[in-house]
């Protein structure tokens, strides 16, 4: 279902109005097919040009359809246990309106509809730049967030359990879910600063081209935060390696220790002929030999560190 508002410089916040006009604003959540149909109306666009805003796997592009619209793909933080870790935005630039379309909720878009700004919505460019910089500054967030959270588990390798492994592989999937989104928004971005799909004057210019050196700046925070994860996952490998090692090492010298009495024994059972067999101290003098062997293999295998 989509709503339109509307908004002045004046104005503090967006006013819901019962239908769109011109230089409104149009934002869809929950998008459906109808939805898409009744947008395209509107701004007079062919409906099959929006299909792609309600694909959950859409990667940021940007591109000029019918009308002279222009439709910006982008996708921004979404924060949940498994799966997906950021979701699609569309922002279409309409000859006489912006159009923000959702596939879900997006707590993104009620936090700008929401909060004071001297934002208009006939300022077109300026709006768009807005999205973007809010869509950037959710990735530092999470990235930021992150990375404090892994070089806080940082601090004690030996101590990680499979459940902090296992959080060790979300965190590191959501990163890499960031910067494959980052990297194709830094295109977007660097794709208007040319001004073949949009007319921007020489502040929107500037504030595109702040918003490109901070996308950058994410992207290397981003690629940073997965080498201290990809340097942690490795330590935490090599402790683990290194404590199977030593439990192999405990068991077969365990193994063998224990082997010893009954290996002695074994020979003092067969029915043949053996030193000491028919001597009274036969009993004392095994006994005191497993004890002997026992101490001395117990020295050996502590000198090399196997017990």
């Amino acid at each position: 279902m989509y709503k339109s508002y509307l908004k002045n410089e004046s104005d503090s916040q967006f006013h819901a109005i019962s239908e769109p006009i011109v230089d409104s604003w149009i934002h869809c959540e929950g998008a459906t097919l109808q939805d898409l149909k009744e947008i395209s109306k509107i701004i007079r666009v062919d409906p099959e040009d929006l299909k792609d805003s309600l694909d959950m796997l859409e990667i940021a592009r940007i591109e000029r359809i019918e009308n002279n619209a222009v439709v910006i793909y982008t996708r921004y933080p979404y924060m949940q246990e498994v799966g997906l870790y950021t979701t699609p935005l569309t922002i279409i630039l309409a000859k006489e309106s912006i159009v923000t379309i959702c596939p879900i909720s997006s707590t993104l878009m009620q936090r700008i509809l929401n909060e004071p700004s001297k934002l208009a919505t006939k300022m077109r460019s300026k709006f768009l730049i807005h999205i973007l910089i809010r869509i950037i500054q959710e990735y530092n967030k999470v990235v930021k967030r992150v990375r404090a959270e892994v070089i806080n588990q940082e601090k004690d390798i030996s101590q990680v359990s499979d459940a902090e492994i296992t959080e060790l592989t979300k965190k590191e999937e959501n990163l890499n879910q960031c910067l494959n989104s980052l990297l194709p928004l830094k295109k977007v971005i660097e794709e208007m600063l040319t001004g073949r799909f949009t007319i921007l004057n020489e502040e929107d210019q500037e504030s595109l081209e702040d918003l490109l050196h901070t996308t950058a700046q994410a992207e290397d925070l981003c690629r940073l935060s997965l080498r201290i994860i990809t340097s942690l996952r490795n330590s935490v490998q090599i402790v683990i390696t290194n404590q199977f090692n030593q439990t192999i090492r405990l068991l077969t010298a365990l193994t063998i220790i224990l082997n010893l009495p009954t290996t002695i024994s074994s020979i003092y059972g067969m029915n043949i002929s053996l030193p000491f067999s028919h001597s009274p101290y036969a009993f004392l003098f095994i006994i005191g030999f497993i004890v002997i062997m026992l101490i001395g293999a117990f020295f050996f295998f502590q000198r090399r560190r196997w017990l």
